[in-house]
């Protein structure tokens, strides 16, 4: 019988073996975790890289990359997409709809996610062509990069880094931009035929600005809007209206975007209630199931809004 001082020494060097045995299979199994991660992160460079080279425009979409703004001391790109009947109509005028984060709009190569865009152009080409809408003008204007969230945003919220500059970004719009469209295109100036909008930040400046401005815009579009801005300063705003305007608004969210996302819209769409808008008449408000905060999802969005803030028309077309 071996002493007992063997049989331990024994029992530990396998034990040890055993741990230095698993301590390699580990190891081997992080680096080729980390080895996968890098080729994904290759490929997913390669595949953006791809989709960047990929332009997605539909129809005509001209592109104006200086457009200056002295306001904002700077210049932005802006895209303007012209319905078929554009040329072939010389006479005719058409609505304008203003949309933020231009470079989502029509181009996937431009798109903040490569690929993903909102599809605007190839929206408005269909339903128009379908009859479903009135054939527009859609003006798209870059955000500032690392300046967007300040334009965007009305107020400061303590739980961000900056904000407050929407005035500003609105009087851009307002008094540098839309007059510079109204001079180049043949435009329906009015608040009935000028819409204006975006998505998340978007969104939100899009109603504030609208809201603030209704002599100049008479249709919005606020989609996945971030209501929750600064304890949903929004709702605020809307509540101390001194008077319902006479605008159509969509608004809406999607259920995946969270349940915090989700409350904040219904505030919002109760206040807009609350303050004389009728669902169904001038508010459409929408809660999109399963629907997550991405281009992918408003585009699929974008036919039910252009239906509902730009109805097509019946009789014959304005030309002036």
């Amino acid at each position: 019988m071996l002493p007992s001082t063997v049989t331990d020494r024994t029992v530990t060097a396998r034990w040890m073996r055993r741990v230095v045995q698993a301590l390699a299979l580990a190891l081997l199994l992080v680096v080729a975790a980390a080895a996968a991660w890098e080729i994904q992160r290759w490929r997913d460079r390669e595949e953006e890289v791809r989709l960047r080279q990929i332009h997605t425009l539909t129809g005509t979409v001209e592109r104006h990359p200086d457009f200056r703004s002295a306001l904002l001391a700077t210049t932005r790109r802006v895209w303007v997409y012209l319905p078929p009947q554009y040329p072939r109509e010389p006479e005719r005028r058409f609505p304008v709809l203003y949309l933020q984060d231009g470079q989502n709009v029509f181009d996937g190569a431009t798109a903040f996610l490569a690929g993903k865009e909102w599809e605007v152009d190839e929206t408005v080409e269909r339903l128009a062509r379908e009859g479903r809408i009135e054939p527009l003008i859609v003006v798209a204007v870059d955000n500032g990069g690392e300046r967007r969230l300040v334009e965007y945003t009305p107020t400061r919220d303590p739980r961000a880094p900056d904000g407050g500059g929407a005035d500003l970004h609105g009087r851009m719009l307002v008094e540098e931009l839309k007059p510079w469209v109204d001079r180049t295109y043949r435009t329906r100036p009015g608040p009935s035929h000028t819409g204006i909008g975006g998505s998340s930040l978007g969104g939100l400046v899009s109603l504030y600005v609208g809201l603030g401005h209704p002599e100049v815009f008479g249709r919005i579009a606020a989609i996945s809007t971030s209501a929750g801005w600064d304890r949903r300063f929004i709702v605020r705003f809307v509540d101390a209206l001194p008077a319902k305007p006479d605008t159509r608004v969509w608004t809406d969210i999607g259920t995946s975007e969270g349940s915090a996302a989700v409350r904040d819209a219904r505030a919002l769409r109760d206040a807009l209630v609350g303050k004389g808008w009728r669902e169904g008449a001038d508010l459409r408000y929408l809660e999109a199931e399963r629907a997550p905060h991405d281009e992918t999802a408003w585009a699929k969005r974008m036919p039910a809004v252009l239906e509902f803030l730009f109805p097509a028309e019946a009789g014959p077309h304005p030309g002036s």
